[in-house]
Parts: structure tokens; sequence; C-alpha cells
């Protein structure tokens, strides 16, 4: 029998972007299921995996669906579900958990996909030869196994913190096999821009992400491309200042639509209108003066 409702819960901050829920929720109406989504507050329960593991169970005793997870919770949680998909098994690290009927809980990875799939439609026919990633983090390691997925030749990361992209840099190339990736610390940022075709940013809206950007600015030549991973606001200074020196830019609202697309399809088994998704993002993100 046809399941036409749903409860849909995001597992992670208290400022999680709502966006992605209202990509769930237009989709849903689309295709006549009544589709609710909510926060699920864990707080600092979830920061041990028996307080997770809890929060799951309790969730799917509430009649959740599935829930999404935040970055920071993702190799986590692969330690606390029953079963995973080869994707989330394979990197060990997952941004979905569904509830089967039968009263297990299975972990799927959209994350890797989506970010490949955004590249290739916001940067087709890009040059791949080398491409400087800013961020290490969950962010950053969805990014850098989705560039790797797409062809690119080799990696060179740099993060504020030098120790998380040399253990992401670890990760890359036993992944990739061989020197893939490479971790760099900040006061190298100058000399590897002259030397990549593409940079893209995965760092968080923080100061010292945004420091990190800035001190790039000045360096950006006309034969780079750009993929920031930020959308809010859909123009980032970085894209500003690269789209001025006439480089290739886009945004990381592709990722978010192509993660809401995978994650609707797996919890529905319905095939989302991918097209009318990127319209939806469109809109909501779009200024005042669009709506007058």
């Amino acid at each position: 029998m046809t399941k036409h409702s749903y409860l849909f819960g995001c597992v992670g901050s208290d400022n999680s972007d709502p966006l992605g829920f209202q990509l769930h929720e237009r989709e849903a109406d689309r295709h006549g299921l009544r589709y609710l989504c909510r926060r699920v507050h864990g707080g600092r329960r979830i920061t041990h995996g028996k307080d997770l593991s809890a929060l799951l169970r309790t969730c799917q005793g509430f009649g959740y669906s599935g829930l999404s997870i935040a970055a920071p919770y993702r190799q986590l949680a692969a330690e606390q579900v029953d079963d995973m998909s080869e994707a989330a098994a394979r990197r060990r690290s997952l941004d979905l958990v569904l509830f089967t009927e039968g009263g297990r809980t299975v972990g799927h990875s959209t994350d890797v996909d989506s970010c490949a799939a955004a590249f290739a439609r916001g940067l087709p026919d890009r040059p791949l030869g080398r491409v400087l990633q800013l961020g290490a983090d969950g962010v950053g390691n969805a990014l850098a196994h989705g560039l790797h997925d797409q062809g690119a030749e080799h990696l060179s990361v740099v993060d504020p913190d030098l120790h998380r992209a040399e253990a992401l840099v670890a990760r890359l190339n036993a992944y990739a096999g061989g020197d893939w990736a490479k971790a760099f610390p900040a006061d190298g940022l100058r000399r590897l821009l002259g030397q990549a075709n593409g940079l893209v940013n995965a760092l968080c809206p923080t100061a010292s992400g945004r420091h990190l950007a800035a001190a790039l600015a000045e360096v950006l030549h006309p034969d780079l491309w750009i993929f920031d991973f930020c959308y809010r606001p859909i123009g980032t200074a970085l894209l500003r200042e690269g789209s001025v020196r006439g480089c290739r830019v886009v945004h990381g609202g592709g990722v978010l639509v192509n993660e809401t697309a995978h994650a609707f399809r797996l919890v529905t088994g319905l095939s989302p209108h991918t097209a009318r998704m990127f319209a939806d993002f469109a809109d909501l993100t779009a200024g005042p003066q669009a709506h007058t």
C-alpha cells in the first residue's frame, strides 16, 4: 500500500538552515503527500555514540521516516546504525538515516554524489588538473570526494587547522590510492593558487574562514574557476571578487538541491522533479524585489 504521510527530521545545531525543509515540503506538495519536516534538538547529548543511538531510537519510536544528519555528526552516526549503503560504508560517513518497517536503521551517503552533480551542472567542461580546496571538515570531506569522482587529477587542501587538513588528506589518499591529495599550511596559499585550475571553498563563514578566503582576493586570475559551498548569501565576497576578475564562479546551492532530491527519493521511493526544485531554490533565496 502506498504511503502518503511522512515525518522527516534534521539532527544538528539549532541554527540549521530551514531551506532544505522547504524544498522537501514543496516537492512533496507536487506529489500530493503530507510531508512534515522538523528539527531534532539533540544538544550536547549527541556528542557521544550511546546518546546518538538513543536519539535515533527515540525518533523511530515517534514515527519519523528518516533523519538528515548534520556534518559534525556524520562519522559518529555511521557507528550507530544497523546497516549502511555501499557508499556510506565505503566512506564510514552518512548524512541520512532511514527507519525501516522492520525496525532497523539504515544509513545513506548522499552528499558526495550531490557535490559531484553540483560541480557537473554548475561548472561543466572545467579543467581539473590541479584544484585547491579551502576547508577540511565534514563539508570539505564530501566536496573532496566529489572532486575525485569528477576526475580531478590532484587536490591541495588548506585549512586553518593543519592537522585537520592532514587527517582529511590521509583519508582521501587511502580512498583514491597514491598521493592524490596533499595538505599545506595556510601561508602557502598564494603559490598554490597560482598553480591551480580551480578553487573550492568549503570553509564555514567564521572569522578565520572569511580571513583565509579574503586573503586570496588579490591573487585570483581569470583562468581560475571558483566553487563556493556557501549559498547564504548567494553572492559571497569571494564569488563577487572572482566575477570581477573574470573567473567562472558558482555557489553551493546545487549541493543542497541535489542532496534534498536524493533524500526525498530514498524516503518516499518517488522520483523528484529536480528542475522544479532548482526553481524552488531560486524562488526561496530571491530578494524581496523579486516578489514585488
